[in-house]
Formats: C-alpha cells, sequence, structure tokens
C-alpha cells in the first residue's frame, strides 16, 4: 500500500512523493556517536548511524547549498533523472521537525529533479547506503513563501537523508 504527499519546489512545481512500505534495514553500527538533527520522540525508526570519521564541517557549493556525509555509501550515486528512496527527517534553525519519514516509519520515494532545489542539487554526493546532511539556504529551498503552516518565509532548512535505492531511466509525468 502506497500514499501520496505532494511536495512544492522551489519553483511551484509539484513533486509526487510515494511512501513505500519498507521496512528501515538493520544497518551495522559503525560510531557511538548520536545521530545528527534534533532527537524526535515521535519517531517509529530512528537514523542509522555515522561513519565514526564523518566530517564535522560542511563543504560549501557555489549555490550555497552546505552538505557532509555522515555515512559513505557503497552504491552507485543519483542523478536528476532518478527515482530514490529514502528516509529523511527535516528541520528549522531552531530544530522544530517540519518533516519525517521517520516519523511514519515509512521509506518515501520520489524523482531527484522535482523536489526542492538543495535537494536536487545534494543527492548526488551521496551513494546507496550513505547518509548525507543538508543545510538548504531560503533560495535552494521553500524561498520568500515557505510553507504554510510549517516552514516559515525565507527559512534556512537542514536535513538528513539515507539513501536506500535508485530506480534509473524513471520517466517523470
Amino acid at each position: 500500500m502506497c500514499r501520496l504527499v505532494l511536495i512544492v519546489s522551489t519553483i511551484a512545481l509539484p513533486a509526487l512523493i510515494f511512501a513505500a512500505d519498507d521496512r528501515q534495514s538493520k544497518a551495522t553500527e559503525t560510531a557511538a556517536t548520536p545521530p545528527p538533527g534534533p532527537n524526535d520522540p515521535k519517531e517509529k525508526v530512528k537514523p542509522g548511524p555515522i561513519d565514526k570519521d564523518a566530517p564535522q564541517d560542511f563543504t560549501t557549493t557555489k549555490s550555497g547549498l552546505k552538505y557532509r556525509i555522515l555515512r559513505m555509501g557503497k552504491g552507485a550515486k543519483p542523478v536528476e533523472t532518478d527515482l530514490v528512496q529514502v528516509h529523511y527527517k527535516g528541520w528549522l534553525d531552531d530544530k522544530t521537525i517540519f518533516g519525517s519519514s521517520y516519523r511514519s516509519g515509512e521509506k518515501v520515494l520520489f524523482p531527484v529533479r522535482r523536489v526542492m532545489q538543495g535537494w536536487t542539487e545534494g543527492m548526488p554526493f551521496v551513494g546507496i547506503g550513505g547518509m548525507i546532511e543538508l543545510e538548504i539556504p531560503p533560495k535552494l529551498g521553500y524561498g520568500a513563501r515557505g510553507k504554510k503552516g510549517e516552514v516559515p518565509p525565507n527559512a534556512r532548512l537542514h536535513f538528513v537523508i539515507e539513501l536506500f535505492s535508485i530506480q534509473r531511466d524513471f520517466k517523470v509525468f
């Protein structure tokens, strides 16, 4: 059974996200470091472990996106035309969580090019089995309009994303 969720990209194009009925795979503990992002007692599934040697500092791209690889993936990296299966948690600077697949316990599927620009730019940095943390400036997120009731205008967004699978040659309708 799948659940349909709607996300609006920074240019107001809808993106379809389908929640997949999958259980999170059990990863081998690689670090005693606590998971990134705010603690969330509403999570049905917790984020997986991060690598012991994961960087503390973020890398900044020319667009202003900041990212750091928390767990190296051993598989392929997605491109804009792919469909990806992930777990994610998104929060604001004040640690308010505004979105999380960990809360439902269901991974989600989405076309890489049909979400906010910060996700589209950041996803190709992580391989299958990996985890990335993104810090997305307003211009690459929801911008001046925000997301009614969830994200204020001009908010910087933070995400932790675990990549589980990639579907190549996905035709976006």
